[in-house]
């Protein structure tokens, strides 16, 4: 067998996990890993992300790049016939419950090898296991891209979010200089450092350093006041639905459904990152499967509300703009529960950020403790008993960049990113069943390879959906670790094949 094709054992790698100097404390249970996922998936998106889809994309792809790759295919390569897709309108609901179903695929893959793997590193470790060592580094420098980039961008905007409820409740806001990007669009804005986002991330850094139960405290009570938010809007706004905003249900008929959920599917990404906390979890077998199910199907649930609510409010067709609930309430004059909104749409971000934190670190222990990566990065903290160096260098990593650029077009390579790992953990999951079928699960996924398949092919789809630009960053991105992969890591390896 190729070198580059070497898979590690499942038993080498909860035995290597095991290890003294690498433990991890096991203190988190089926409660505290679906607050992990629904703080991750649950930001900001669900108070702007939904008028955008019920209204439709508005755009005019002037360039080639710009473009989505699969619309450029089927368009013969022609970007200037693309002006925009029709939203779902009302029906943004059903989108979003069609893209529920859509991750599920994925989301089934993910809990059968994680209750069978339990280990930190979620989808790099499952390739290790399956396809081999140089997929397994293909999928960890994506995983760093994907949490990275998807940080720095929420870090930006926590920021932006910070100094505007500081205007609203205070009369006060932070000076420009010290509270925006220096570049944004590649163009200077006068500013000195972006403090707030590099502050915020050293904060949750902090946190996430001194103990995996004292960040899921954090956690759980950041994700309790959100949903409450949530739900006070659903509830306190129902009794203004004017239920002619409901006709028609389907304006742009099953089309516009379909676009509404491309758009919104990005809004569930973060479930996958329950599964980075296995092995600080005290029966993975059994709460794996629980947490990364049950985060998916809570979600589902509020972003439903959410966008039924929305549409009764005000008009599908004015939901278009940057804030749409909180525009949609200010134009019915409920502006004490528009400062709600705001509140839960920062403590959405914050929790995305403190979990996305906790996630990456992993991921960078894991590598670092297969020798992919320095062995820095695999230390463990004496007392706490957490990757501490990991979790500080993330901390500076993102948030350095986050005070300088405005980088929210890195947001789509975050997606590819996600795509990308959900598409080579539901082919793992064919590949032990072919090669281990009789080695214990504590979830299994029925009908494989159907169900497995089916992820395939929505991710692929979903993957053409995001522009040329994406495509071309992250094939870029690759190459990149391509370099550091056989300069570094694979000689490390190779020292104890």
């Amino acid at each position: 067998m190729s070198p580059l094709l070497r898979t590690k054992s499942i038993d080498a790698l909860i035995a290597s996990s095991e290890h003294p100097d690498h433990r991890l404390h096991k203190s988190l249970g089926v409660g505290s890993l679906i607050a992990l996922g629904v703080g991750a998936v649950i930001g900001s998106g669900i108070f702007t992300v939904t008028g955008t889809a019920a209204a439709g994309e508005h755009f005019l792809a002037k360039s080639i790049f710009k473009a989505p790759l699969l619309d450029l295919l089927l368009n013969g390569g022609n970007a200037a016939t693309l002006n925009g897709r029709a939203g779902a309108g009302p029906a943004i609901s059903i989108s979003f419950v069609l893209v529920a179903i859509a991750c599920g695929f994925a989301a089934i893959c993910y809990a059968e090898l994680a209750s069978m793997i339990p280990i930190a590193g979620s989808a790099y470790t499952y390739s290790y296991a399956t396809l081999g060592e140089i997929f397994a580094w293909i999928i960890g420098w994506d995983l760093i891209l994907e949490y990275a980039f998807s940080n720095m961008s929420v870090a930006v905007g926590f920021s932006a979010y910070f100094n505007d409820i500081l205007d609203n409740l205070f009369g006060f806001h932070l000076p420009k200089e010290l509270s925006q990007p220096i570049f944004v669009e590649g163009q200077r804005t006068g500013a000195w450092f972006n403090l707030p986002a590099l502050i915020v991330l050293l904060v949750l850094s902090y946190i996430l350093v001194r103990g995996v139960r004292e960040s899921a405290t954090t956690n759980n009570t950041m994700v309790v006041i959100k949903v409450v938010a949530i739900l006070l809007f659903v509830f306190g706004a129902m009794r203004a639905v004017n239920t002619a905003n409901w006709h028609p249900f389907l304006p742009n008929g099953y089309s516009g459904v379909l676009t509404g959920g491309a758009i919104v599917f990005f809004t569930y990404i973060g479930f996958d990152s329950v599964s980075t906390a296995a092995e600080e979890c005290r029966r993975p077998q059994r709460d794996m499967p629980l947490g990364i199910i049950a985060t998916l199907a809570v979600c589902a649930l509020l972003y439903g509300g959410v966008s039924l609510v929305l549409t009764g409010i005000a008009n599908w067709s004015t939901l278009d703009n940057a804030a749409p609930v909180a525009n949609a309430l200010k134009a019915i004059g409920m502006n004490r529960l528009r400062l709600i909104v705001t509140a839960g749409a920062l403590l959405g971000m914050l929790s995305s950020l403190l979990v996305f934190q906790y996630g990456q670190a992993r991921i960078w222990f894991a590598m670092s403790r297969d020798r992919l990566l320095p062995d820095l990065f695999s230390r463990v903290h004496p007392k706490f008993k957490t990757p501490h160096v990991s979790t500080w260098v993330a901390g500076f990593v993102v948030g350095i960049p986050a005070g300088v650029f405005d980088i929210s077009w890195f947001a789509d390579l975050s997606n590819i990113g996600t795509l990308f790992a959900f598409i080579l953990v539901s082919a793992g999951v064919i590949v032990l069943r072919k090669k281990q079928p009789n080695r214990p699960r504590g979830f299994r996924v029925p009908l494989v390879p159907l169900l497995p398949g089916i992820s395939i092919v929505c991710c692929l789809v979903l993957m053409l959906s995001l522009p040329l630009e994406t495509w071309i960053r992250f094939f870029v991105w690759l190459i990149i670790g391509m370099f550091v992969y056989f300069g570094y890591g694979r000689k490390r390896t190779a020292e104890i094949a």
